[in-house]
């Protein structure tokens, strides 16, 4: 079962105009909410994200947050999985003509739907995941989630032919995220973060990462890092709200990590995925 401006059906019975600017201009923006035992994690900074990305576009909110969290929760009441990714979408809606400049008047197009949420499994975690890398050639607003995603498609394929889990972003020297995650740097026992601003996506599992490593004492920095320092890290981790925290072991065919430690998941890592799940335990499931 689906939500498709003001109805609920099922997804077969669906249908949106193709005159509608999410399909002719990819005009809109989207979020993904992870739910653990039906419990939607972090809505609020879901809904305050896809506040500032409609903001961004020069798109009003077509509903409150209270609305959007009842909305929300009849879609995963509905669903059959407990664990669920809700993916939600606001396009500008449908115009009688194309036309790039916004229309004047117009209703936009809301989509709600749920997916069963699988999570990373101990074994992946225990081997670890390979990246490549790429020069990150995407537009400079990357902090807005945009729908318009095909640079993120093209990146992401690059791993995939790759037979790898995902691609690793570099603009003019610097790191900024992968093509569908947050990336984390480890050296010398110190956790290195990008920062937020117009070149990567806000994420909220990035925000756990580091509210984790404040409470258990684990060291971090938070400032631009260096293309050449990703490369001679001690450990990579990606993280997004589908894929939580995952190491990445190889790079551009490369072992991540010096000596005993080279082509594995690190300690660092070790602690961090065991706070992480004890956190997904007591808080996200709520036990």
């Amino acid at each position: 079962m689906i939500y498709l401006n003001g109805e609920f059906m099922p997804a077969a019975d669906a249908k949106v105009s193709v005159m509608d600017r999410g399909f002719l201009f990819g005009d809109g923006v989207y979020e993904v909410i992870p739910v653990y035992s039906r419990r939607p994690f972090r809505l609020p900074e879901h809904l305050q994200r896809l506040e500032r990305s409609l903001t961004g576009i020069r798109m009003a909110n077509p509903h409150t947050h209270a609305e959007w969290a009842a909305l929300i929760g009849k879609i995963i009441a509905g669903a059959e999985s407990d664990d669920q990714q809700v993916y939600l979408q606001v396009t500008r809606g449908v115009d009688g003509k194309r036309n790039h400049a916004f229309p004047r008047i117009i209703s936009p197009t809301v989509f709600v739907m749920s997916e069963a949420l699988v999570a990373p499994s101990a074994e992946l975690c225990a081997q670890g995941v390979s990246a490549v890398s790429a020069a990150d050639y995407r537009w400079m607003r990357c902090d807005l989630k945009s729908i318009s995603l095909l640079a993120n498609c093209l990146l992401r394929q690059k791993a995939v032919e790759n037979g790898c889990a995902e691609t690793v972003l570099f603009r003019d020297g610097f790191l900024s995220e992968g093509a569908a995650s947050n990336i984390f740097v480890v050296k010398q026992g110190v956790l290195l973060a990008p920062p937020k601003n117009h070149l990567m996506l806000p994420g909220i599992t990035y925000d756990v990462v580091l509210e984790l490593a404040a409470a258990h004492g684990l060291e971090y920095a938070v400032r631009d890092v260096m293309e050449e320092e990703v490369r001679q890290a001690d450990e990579l981790w990606l993280s997004s709200s589908t894929k939580e925290v995952l190491p990445i072991v190889s790079l551009d065919g490369r072992a991540v990590g010096n000596h005993a430690t080279a082509g594995k998941p690190g300690p660092v890592y070790a602690e961090m995925v065991g706070w992480y799940q004890s956190y997904k335990l007591s808080v996200m499931r709520g036990r």
